[in-house]
């Protein structure tokens, strides 16, 4: 008897992780730092706020079904938006607003492959990218990173198999924090093109790119549609996180596909987030920046506190957006290490090896960190505490 789809992968990490708090007494002098999740713990801004309580109370049209592929203004908005920023040409028939980030993943893969298909993903990889794709019946191909955690389009090339179906970016990186060069993205979007692959850009953390100005310019080619796809989230832009919006921008052929995925699975997307992501594309450019230039700093703090651990060994792999990925220095695997973490210094991380193929050595020595919600004095105590932990 075959296996259920959901029984080929492993348990959620971030859930996993949160187990391991299971009785462990935190005190007032010694509180858990928790750097586990990307996600805001912070509601969205009290002007966001407000406005989607007018529109609960105000719009009968936010509590019904809506277009599958979502509010036909907030698309236009991406569409104009996006087109801007990115210097290239992207029409509002080209975005499908999808219930989060995720979601907009599980239906480009969707779109693109059939059972025993393979995708290539850089690793460390996202989890919930390699969670789908084994819930969907893809092999994921691992695509080992170099220097700075950085994937190079020639070792992708000798991967690549009459099974190959996409590449999968994630920039800035989850979990390693790198912001790809553009010429590193141009050269994967090359190499999609030559082989008759898509190109899955996966930019949910752009706001926070540390660079002014475009990160790449995929866009600006006229036929970009015939080998790329985005994915974006609203939900580290704007606090958005529990109402789920997320777009994925693709040619309209794709997103026809999409429809019926997408139709199947949620109907339409939630109706008032929707509309407060366009509230906050239209009214909050100004807080985002602000925002943006927060993490930066917090960025910034991860490299002031490093001497502290890196005299005892530890070493800094990449930092970006809200990551820092790092190798640590002891004999003892790193998910070993995360649970010892929590009871011996009451710091909540997670390992390597929920990033990496398993049985991986490199990811028995890899630990990321989830800065976006701790502060400067926040992680000056989390590396006084790694600097003091001693197994």
């Amino acid at each position: 008897m075959s296996l259920p789809r959901t029984a080929t992968t492993f348990a959620p990490p971030v859930m996993e992780a949160r187990r391991w708090l299971d009785g462990v007494r935190f005190t007032e002098e010694r509180p858990l730092i928790n750097v586990s999740q990307a996600a805001p713990v912070a509601p969205p801004p009290e002007a966001l706020r407000r406005r989607i309580a007018e529109l609960a109370m105000d719009l009968p049209e936010a509590h019904l079904y809506g277009p599958v592929l979502g509010l036909p203004e907030l698309r236009a908005e991406v569409a104009a938006q996006f087109s801007t920023a990115y210097g290239g040409a992207i029409a509002p028939g080209q975005v499908a607003i999808t219930s989060g980030c995720n979601q907009a993943f599980a239906t480009a893969m969707m779109t693109l492959a059939g059972e025993g298909d393979e995708v290539i993903l850089p690793t460390p990889w996202y989890f919930n990218h390699k969670m789908w794709l084994d819930m969907q019946g893809l092999r994921a191909v691992p695509l080992a990173t170099g220097a700075g955690l950085l994937p190079d389009p020639g070792a992708a090339e000798a991967l690549i198999t009459p099974r190959s179906r996409a590449i999968v970016l994630v920039t800035p990186n989850n979990p390693g924090g790198v912001e790809y060069p553009a010429a590193t993205v141009a050269g994967f979007a090359a190499l999609a093109r030559r082989h008759g692959l898509l190109l899955v850009i996966d930019e949910t953390y752009r706001d926070f790119d540390s660079r002014d100005g475009a990160p790449h310019d995929l866009f600006a080619d006229p036929d970009w549609a015939d080998h790329l796809i985005q994915l974006y989230s609203f939900s580290k832009a704007y606090r958005l996180t529990g109402h789920r919006v997320g777009a994925m921008i693709a040619s309209q052929s794709r997103l026809a596909q999409a429809e019926r995925f997408l139709d199947t699975v949620t109907i339409c997307p939630n109706q008032l987030g929707q509309h407060a992501a366009l509230w906050g594309m239209r009214h909050l450019g100004d807080w985002l920046a602000g925002e943006r230039r927060e993490i930066l700093d917090r960025r910034a703090t991860i490299s002031d506190q490093l001497p502290k651990i890196a005299a005892r060994g530890w070493e800094l792999m990449g930092v970006g957006a809200y990551f820092a990925y790092l190798r640590h220095p002891f004999d003892i695997a790193s998910d070993d290490l995360a649970r010892r973490l929590v009871r011996e210094a009451h710091v909540l991380t997670l390992p390597g090896t929920m990033f990496m193929p398993e049985g991986s050595r490199d990811g028995g020595r890899q630990m990321r960190i989830a800065f976006a919600n701790v502060d400067r004095a926040g992680i000056a105590a989390l590396f006084d505490r790694l600097a003091a932990f001693a197994p």
